[in-house]
């Protein structure tokens, strides 16, 4: 979560869990899970997730760590007190390999609004204007590397994450045909897995990149990589009807715009829309690999799992 943001999890978050084979699965498909799953949690509904730095007036329960190795995990519960009257009210995640977060639990605390906040909604011309893509690479350390000593990047985690929901989509848009995209870094994230997983040979469809200020170019194209809104969550929507497969906006945006502005002579203070190209931005060797665990999660929440032909899929992914 980037700081002064927060997302609201309309599934049950938390523990108590229960494994799928506890679970009768009319009862899982009433909760909106159609497919096979490790675990479903009994917790409640509405928790509220924020970046780590943005709690205020907590204190951690070292006792409650949930069986992490080196940090913060959500195994054992609420870890974050109120500093004030001790009550749990929150579960901080920050162990390795995991995505650091702070999750308010929602029957410990309330919404309130603050004085001189931005609330609007921006539209997409102004989040077009500002800008804000996510970079497809960053320096990421590797297991047992000292602080610093590695001078290689990788594929950001948010890409890989937002590979894995897409891909999902995308194998739903397919009906169980081949699926091409269009070349360059959208290749890159789905061709690999798409060609693994779809049958080879015609009929082919094609997905293609759409959104605000993008019609669709390829008129033959049936699935359409769109942004969903950073605020609501919401999918841009075409004119006409449309496969859509969600991308954050982010994401989709340096899809769009891969190259960033290119650099220009400057004197004085360094401009904020100059790059810098000394050194030029290192390249990833890395192969891109989907995150497995959060296409397997957004694809058993698609009523479309239990057809048969994705069924088949699903149960021989390893």
């Amino acid at each position: 979560m980037e700081p002064g943001t927060f997302a609201v999890e309309p599934e049950p978050w938390g523990p108590p869990w229960r494994r799928w084979e506890e679970i009768d699965p009319d009862d899982a498909a009433a909760r909106g899970i159609y497919a096979p799953v490790h675990t479903l949690s009994e917790g409640p509904a509405g928790a509220i997730v924020v970046a780590p730095g943005d709690t205020r007036g907590t204190v951690l329960v070292p006792e409650k760590r949930g069986g992490a190795c080196c940090g913060f995990a959500e195994g054992d519960g609420p870890n974050m007190a109120c500093a004030a009257c001790g009550l749990l009210v929150a579960s901080r995640i920050d162990d390795c390999s995991l995505w650091q977060a702070a999750w308010l639990a929602p029957n410990a605390v309330r919404r309130r609004p603050v004085a001189g906040a931005d609330v609007g909604l921006s539209s997409w011309a102004d989040l077009l204007a500002e800008g804000a893509g996510v970079p497809p690479s960053e320096p990421i350390a590797q297991w047992g590397e000292p602080f610093g000593a590695s001078d290689r990047w990788h594929w950001s985690p948010q890409w890989v994450a937002a590979a894995g929901q897409a891909l999902a989509h995308l194998l739903v848009a397919s009906e169980g045909r081949a699926v091409a995209v269009q070349d360059g870094l959208t290749a890159t994230m789905f061709q690999p897995a798409l060609d693994a997983l779809l049958p080879a040979g015609p009929p082919t469809r094609h997905a293609v990149l759409a959104g605000p200020g993008r019609p669709a170019r390829d008129t033959d194209a049936d699935i359409l990589l769109v942004p969903s809104h950073p605020q609501t969550g919401l999918a841009w929507t075409p004119p006409a009807p449309a496969h859509l497969v969600p991308l954050p906006f982010g994401v989709w945006l340096r899809l769009v715009h891969p190259e960033r502005q290119p650099p220009v002579p400057a004197s004085g203070p360094m401009p904020k829309y100059v790059l810098r190209e000394d050194p030029p931005p290192p390249s990833v060797h890395d192969v891109f690999r989907i995150d497995w665990q959060v296409f397997r999660r957004t694809l058993a929440r698609l009523p479309a799992v239990r057809t048969p032909w994705l069924r088949e899929i699903t149960e021989r992914l390893t």
